[in-house]
Parts: C-alpha cells; sequence; structure tokens
C-alpha cells in the first residue's frame, strides 16, 4: 500500500483510507464480518480509517472501536461531528455546545482517548466559524483530538476558516474531504488548488461516484433498486452520466483493467489527493479494491479520461452532495413580492 503525507500534518496515511458507512444495519449489520474487513484492511497495509458519528447512529463507531482494540497504536483514526443525532435541535451542528458533548460520546464509542482526525462533516451556515474553531483548538489542546479537519466545505468558507485561525491564534483545518470522481471534477476548479495553498491534505469520498464507477449501473439496463436507490435516484438513472460510464467502461477494458480499478486510480493519481476512501460493504468488494492498490495511470489514459470528463467539471451534482442555502432557500434568491412590486 503506498504512503503519502497528510497535507502539512506530520501525518502518514495509506492512499487508501478505509471508510465505514456501510458498516451497520444501513449496510452490514454483521459486526463480526464488518470487524474481519477492518482488520483485512489493516493487514494489507491501510493505516487510515474514517467514520461519522451519524453512521448508523452510533452503531458504526461502535464496531471501529471494538474491532480496534489491540490495534489502536496502528490506526490514523478520522471521525466527523455535525450531523443529526437526536431529535433534539441542539444535538447537531458545529456550535460549542454540541461540539463538547459529540467528541465525548465519539470517544466512548471508539474506545479510545484521542482521535487523530476530528472533522467539521458539513458546512454550518448558522454557526460563526470562530464559534467552531475555537472549541476545536479546545480539544487539540486538550488532547483528545490530534488535527481538525472539514468536509464538503466550498473553497471561500476555507479560505474564511484559515483567516479566522491566523486572526485568532487559533488551530487550523489541516484537511478538507470533499467528493471527488471522474464524474465528479469540480474540486479541480477551486477547492484542490485553495487546499494545495494552504497545504491542507485532502481525502476524498465516493470516487466510484456512488456505486456509478463499479459497472453495475448500466445505459438501457432495468432500473436499480435497493438501498443506494434510495439514496441518490437522479445520480443512478442520469443519462449524461450513464453515457460516460459506458466510454469509461469501453476505456478501462481496452487498458486491461476494471472500472472499479480506473477509477480509483483516477482519484489517488491527483498530486494534491493524500487518500481516497473506499467504501465496501462485503469482505469480496474490499478484496477486489485491494486488488487494485497498486495500479497507477500513465498520461495515455488520463488524457482519454479528460476527453470523456473534462478537467473541472461536474456531470450534474451527486445527489448527496452539500448544497448551500442560497441555492436552496427561495428567499435568498428572490425579494420579497411587496420589494419586487415596487421596483
Amino acid at each position: 500500500m503506498r504512503m503519502r503525507k497528510l497535507g502539512r500534518t506530520g501525518i502518514e496515511v495509506s492512499a487508501y483510507c478505509l471508510g465505514t458507512m456501510m458498516f451497520s444495519k444501513m449496510g452490514n449489520p454483521d459486526h463480526d464480518d464488518c470487524a474481519r474487513m477492518i482488520h483485512r484492511a489493516l493487514d494489507t497495509g491501510i493505516n487510515f480509517i474514517d467514520t461519522a458519528d451519524v453512521y448508523g447512529y452510533s452503531e458504526t463507531e461502535e464496531i471501529v472501536g471494538r474491532a480496534l482494540e489491540g490495534r489502536r497504536d496502528e490506526v490514523v483514526l478520522a471521525t466527523k461531528f455535525n450531523g443529526p443525532m437526536g431529535e433534539s435541535p441542539n444535538r447537531n451542528g458545529s456550535s460549542r455546545r454540541w461540539i463538547i458533548q459529540a467528541v465525548e460520546g465519539s470517544l466512548k464509542r471508539l474506545r479510545t482517548d484521542y482521535i487523530d482526525l476530528y472533522q467539521i462533516h458539513h458546512p454550518d451556515p448558522h454557526t460563526d466559524i470562530e464559534e467552531t474553531l475555537s472549541a476545536l483548538t479546545d480539544l487539540v489542546r486538550a488532547g483528545k483530538v490530534r488535527a481538525i479537519g472539514s468536509s464538503n466545505l466550498p473553497a471561500s468558507e476555507i479560505v474564511e476558516a484559515q483567516w479566522v485561525s491566523q486572526q485568532r491564534g487559533l488551530h487550523r483545518l489541516r484537511t478538507e474531504q470533499p467528493t471527488y470522481s471522474i464524474l465528479n471534477r469540480g474540486i479541480e476548479r477551486e477547492v484542490l488548488p485553495t487546499c494545495h495553498r494552504y497545504g491542507l491534505g485532502v481525502l476524498v469520498w465516493s470516487p466510484l461516484s456512488a456505486g456509478l464507477l463499479t459497472g453495475r449501473y448500466r445505459k438501457n439496463a432495468p432500473r436499480p433498486t435497493g438501498v443506494r436507490m434510495q439514496w441518490v435516484p437522479r445520480h443512478l438513472t442520469d443519462e449524461r452520466k450513464l453515457d460516460a460510464v459506458e466510454q469509461l467502461l469501453t476505456l478501462a477494458e481496452a487498458a486491461g483493467h476494471s472500472l472499479p480499478h480506473l477509477a480509483m486510480a483516477f482519484a489517488t493519481s491527483h498530486p494534491d489527493v493524500a487518500a481516497a476512501i473506499i467504501g465496501p460493504r462485503t469482505m469480496d468488494q474490499l478484496d477486489d479494491l485491494l486488488a487494485g492498490a497498486t495500479l497507477t495511470l500513465g498520461d495515455d489514459i488520463l488524457d482519454k479520461i479528460d476527453a470523456i470528463v473534462p478537467p473541472g467539471t461536474d456531470i450534474a451534482p451527486l445527489d448527496i452532495s452539500y448544497t448551500p442555502p442560497s441555492l436552496n432557500r427561495t428567499d435568498l434568491r428572490r425579494r420579497p413580492p411587496h420589494e419586487r412590486a415596487a421596483a
């Protein structure tokens, strides 16, 4: 397994990070099987594991914590906070009140006294970034967290967070976790250059584009069913994406590679990407992904991928990608009716 520096943290991580979102009743409910998959990943050289408190609503962190007993020091362990963890309006978000409570829950479930990388799962437009960074700084100083990071932040908010840290003497975000795949390359425009400028380590999620780059979902095939279809229905049936998948399947076959191996090698070929997160549900899926871990792509293949999906291009956003309030809320895009009438 190739090892890389995680930005300027000084931490070395494997180019493949084991994502654990599927380790729970929402994916694989067999805790023992999930533990075996974690051990298999560690035995093959992966030293980076990413989870979140909201995965399985605490179940996933509990699975990871039990599986790592006796092996905790081998692992760079990352988790995330911000998602809803109950019906109370204060059991989510990026406030100091919730962060201090959330980290204690994660530490207990993960059976550890420190977290290597603690990440803001999503932007929180309702909380001042200084509030969030102040709380995270206290966790670092207390030894409960080694480094802090973010996920799904737009480039402008990455810059703002860096500025606030500098102005207020706070620990700064050291990593960013955006979505990135052959079908969703939008972060190449601003997010990756911004991360490079500030020395942020980048670990990307969904390099297989929520399953589309496994080759299981084909153009003119029967409409897919199952849990994945419930998460990303537009994504899995988008004709533009399916057209690109057909071209990529042809390209992968001509090069003698499987489409998942091609997709993973693409994601890890970008010089600003430290690691790509794999999210297997079964041991067979894990073994198949591990079999392609040493693949690198030459310029000829990368040029052909660029011709299918140009650099910086999203072939429609992923259904579960972060959408800023300015796009979700009509009141932020339209003047009130009486103002429009008076204009």
